[in-house]
C-alpha cells in the first residue's frame, strides 16, 4: 500500500477526537452524589448510565464503521460529533434518570461514529512501524484527557454544578466538528474507491481474516483491565484506602503518568523492532503489575505498595493499544473502518459485560485483581497463539 504522510496536526485532531470517550466517561465522575440527589436517584442507578455509554458507543462504533467504508471518513466522522454534541447538550436539562440514561444512549451512539474513524484514516494513511508509531503518539496526546477530566469535572461542579460537566461536552463536541471541517476535511472530499455492498459482506471479509482475529480479544482483554480499575477506582482508593478525593484524583492521575511512560518508551523501540513483540512486553507487564499486586495484597497491604504496581497493571496500556491496533489494521488495506468498528465494539462490549458481572464479586479489592489476572491470562495465551497462519499469509503476500 502507498503510505501518505499524514497533514500537519494530524495526530492532534485525530487525539481529540479519541478523547471523547475518556471525557464523557471520567469527567462526570465526581458529580454522581450530586447528579443522584438531582434526579432523584440513587449513585448506584446513575453509575449505569457508564455501562449504557460504553455499550451504545459499542453499537455506535458497528453501525458507523461499514458507513465509513462506504461513504467517507469525513460525513460519518462529522455527524457522529455533531449527535455527541446535541446530546451533551439534552443531558445538561435533564430532570429524571430515564432522561440522563436516554440521552447518554444518544451520545453514545455519536461518539461511537466519531471515533470508529480514526484507526481506518490512520489505516488509510499509513502500515507497520509507522502506524504504530502514529497510533503512539495518538494515544501519547489523548492521555491527557482522563488525567484531567476528573478534575475538571469537579471544578466545573464546584463553580457551575452539574449541568456545567455535559455543557462542557456539548462545546468541546461542536468545536469538534468546527475543527475538524477546518483542517483535517478542509475541501472537497474525495470518496471512497471501495464497492458499495453491504455492511454484512464487509464484515464477513473482516471476519473471514483469521489471523487478525486474535488481536480482537488481546484489545478486550487489556482494556478489561483497564476497566475493572476504573470502574471500582473509588471504592480502591477511597473507601479501601481511606483516601480523599483530591487525592483520589492525584492517584488516579499517576496511572495515567505511567501510561505516558510506557508510550514514550514504546516509540522508541517501534524504531528497532516490530509492534507484535513490543505487544508481548506489554501483555507480560501488565500480567507482572498485576501479580505484584496480589502479593501486595496478601503479605503488605499498603497503599505505598499497591499503588505503583496497579501503575504498571494499568499504564502498560501505552505499550498495548497502539501496537495491538497496528498489527490488527495491518491486515485491512480495504474495509478499514469495518475493521476498526470490530475492535473498538468488541473491545467496549466485552468490557463492559466483565465491568458489569464484577458487580457480583464479593466486595474485596482481591476479588478485583483476580478478575483483572483473568484477562490478562487470556490476553498472554492469544499473544503467544501459534503464529502459523500468519505465516501463510505472510508467504503468500
Amino acid at each position: 500500500m502507498t503510505e501518505h504522510k499524514p497533514i500537519p496536526g494530524f495526530a492532534l485532531f485525530l487525539a481529540m477526537t479519541m478523547a471523547l470517550g475518556p471525557l464523557a466517561i471520567d469527567t462526570y465522575l465526581p458529580a454522581f452524589p450530586v447528579l443522584a440527589q438531582a434526579l432523584g436517584s440513587e449513585v448506584h442507578a446513575i453509575s449505569l448510565s457508564i455501562s449504557l455509554y460504553v455499550f451504545v458507543l459499542s453499537f455506535g462504533q458497528l453501525v458507523g464503521g461499514p458507513l465509513s467504508d462506504r461513504w467517507g471518513r469525513a460525513p460519518v466522522m462529522l455527524s457522529g460529533l455533531a449527535i455527541f454534541a446535541g446530546a451533551s447538550f439534552f443531558i445538561s436539562q435533564v430532570t429524571s434518570l430515564e432522561g440522563l440514561l436516554a440521552w447518554r444512549a444518544v451520545q453514545a451512539f455519536g461518539g461511537g461514529w466519531a471515533v470508529v474513524c480514526v484507526p481506518a484514516l490512520v489505516r488509510d494513511r499509513l502500515s507497520g512501524r509507522e502506524a504504530a508509531k502514529l497510533f503512539s503518539l495518538i494515544g501519547l496526546i489523548m492521555a491527557a484527557a482522563p488525567a484531567f477530566a476528573p478534575s475538571l469535572g469537579s471544578l466545573l461542579l464546584t463553580a457551575f454544578g452539574w449541568q456545567s460537566i455535559f455543557g462542557f461536552l456539548g462545546l468541546y463536541g461542536a468545536l469538534m466538528v468546527l475543527v475538524l471541517k477546518a483542517s483535517l476535511f478542509r475541501g472537497r472530499q474525495q470518496k471512497p474507491k471501495a464497492q458499495a455492498i453491504s455492511a454484512w459482506r464487509r464484515y464477513g471479509a473482516v471476519l473471514a481474516t483469521r489471523p487478525a482475529l486474535r488481536y480482537l480479544f488481546i484489545q478486550a482483554m487489556a482494556f478489561s483491565v483497564m476497566l475493572l480499575f476504573i470502574t471500582h477506582s473509588s471504592f480502591i482508593y477511597q473507601q479501601h484506602f481511606g483516601v480523599s478525593p483530591g487525592t483520589f484524583a492525584m492517584l488516579f492521575g499517576a496511572n495515567i503518568g505511567m501510561m505516558l511512560v510506557m508510550n514514550l518508551t514504546n516509540r522508541r523501540l517501534l524504531g528497532h523492532f516490530d509492534p507484535h513483540p513490543i505487544l508481548r512486553v506489554g501483555l507480560l507487564l501488565q500480567a507482572l503489575g498485576i501479580g505484584a499486586l496480589l502479593l501486595v495484597l496478601s503479605f503488605a497491604p499498603s497503599l505505598s505498595l499497591f499503588l505503583p504496581a496497579m501503575m504498571l497493571t494499568v499504564g502498560a496500556m501505552g505499550a498495548i493499544s497502539p501496537n495491538n491496533q497496528a498489527c490488527y489494521m495491518e491486515y485491512f488495506a480495504e474495509h478499514g473502518g469495518t475493521a476498526a468498528a470490530l475492535m473498538g465494539a468488541l473491545a467496549f462490549s466485552l468490557a463492559g459485560v466483565v465491568s458489569a458481572l464484577s458487580a457480583l464479586l464479593p466486595g474485596t479489592v482481591t476479588a478485583i485483581v483476580l478478575a483483572q489476572a483473568a484477562c490478562s491470562a487470556l490476553g498472554l495465551l492469544l499473544a503467544w497463539w501459534p503464529r502459523a497462519r500468519e505465516a501463510e499469509k505472510e508467504a503468500a503476500a
